[in-house]
This record gives C-alpha cells, structure tokens and sequence, in this order.
C-alpha cells in the first residue's frame, strides 16, 4: 500500500524522532515557543511533518461534522493544533473531542471523551500501539477511532465494549455513541482520492445511468 495516493504530491502526515531526550518540563517549554509540532512519547520529541490532502480532507470531514452537531452543547471538537496528556506523554490527535471547557490559554486537555487519527504509513504503528495503550488509559475517554486514507477503513473501539475493534467500510453508517452522532462513511471520507472511493462512485454512477 502506498503513503499516499497516486493523484498526491504531497507527503502524508509522518512523525520524525529526534535523536536527543527531554524531561516533560522541558518539552512543555520547548513546544510552547517552536515553530514545528511534536508529540511527546516516553521522553523522545517525535516531529510531526505536513499532512497530504487526503489526510488533511479526512481530518476537516469529521471535524466538520463533530463541530456542526456539538455546537450548543457542552462538549467540542478540536483538530491537531491541540495537544492531549496521556500519561506523561503528549500527543495531537487529528481529532478529539473534549467536555471540560477548557481554559482559552490552556497547554494541552486531559480528558478527552472521544480521540480520532487519520492513519498513514509512517504513523499506522504507533497510533495502533503505543497510542492506543496511553490512550486508553486515559480515565474519561470512551472512544477510539482509526481512519485509514489510502483504502476506505475505519476502526472504532470503544471503552463500554472493552475496546474492541469494530470495523467500517463504504455503504456502512458510523454511531459515535460517546456524542451520540451517526456519520455515513462516505460522508467521512468526501472528496477523499482513493481507489476505493474512484470504484465506488463510479459503481454508483453506472447505477443511477442503468
């Protein structure tokens, strides 16, 4: 499978260790004054590099959607600019949603109820493994999702099921039960460049031109 689709010329999302370690003070410190993003995992500075547009449209769709449906409410939807704790570590999720009315000039959230990531190559590891531990461990969050973005998949586990994965695909419909919001996959993925969509939309067309 490739990083990213074939249309795209852009790199997809990737994180990049740094080879020096930090106490959490110091990264706190540091992030608040650098110009480039890192996450913040069992004392190493990972930096975060640029998102294609595949990731960038998934992430927008569901913040798109989370923001719509909460506004009004008492939780909201942040996108990756906002940093969670997850023990002593520091991640930004592509989406996470967040009930605590945090503070405007807050560093990071602590209890979020719902994290999304956009997978890619480079991240596919890590968001299913070390992530998912610290996340999950986190005592308010109640659900996890995973989207892929060069195949049409999404994951969602969540806590009241023992964080098992439950799997999406196109044609299916999402329930968020943590915001109580259901999403059509193909929603999720609008606009989205990839051979699953391409198949789909042009299944779809040749049905409506039957």
């Amino acid at each position: 499978m490739n990083t990213h689709s074939p249309h795209s010329t852009e790199p997809a999302m990737t994180l990049q260790s740094s080879e020096s370690f930090m106490t959490e003070a110091q990264y706190l410190a540091s992030e608040r004054v650098s110009e480039t993003k890192h996450e913040y995992l069992d004392g190493r500075v990972l930096a975060m590099a640029g998102a294609n547009h595949n990731h960038s449209r998934i992430s927008a769709n569901v913040l798109g959607e989370f923001r719509s449906h909460l506004k009004g409410r008492p939780c909201e939807a942040f996108m990756a600019d906002t940093k969670v704790k997850a023990g002593q570590n520091y991640f930004y999720p592509d989406v996470v949603v967040d009930c605590t009315n945090a503070a405007g000039d807050a560093d990071f959230l602590t209890s979020p109820l719902l994290i999304v990531e956009v997978l890619s190559n480079s991240t596919r590891k890590i968001d299913t493994t070390k992530k998912l531990l610290y996340y999950i461990n986190i005592p308010a969050l109640e659900e996890y999702v995973l989207i892929e973005q060069d195949i049409v998949s999404i994951i969602v586990m969540r806590r009241k099921r023992d964080w098992r994965s439950e799997y999406y695909y196109l044609g299916d419909h999402v329930t968020f039960d943590s915001i109580q919001l259901t999403l059509s996959v193909e929603d999720i993925y609008d606009r989205v460049d990839n051979d699953d969509l391409i198949q789909f939309e042009q299944a779809k067309f040749d049905t409506d031109h039957q």
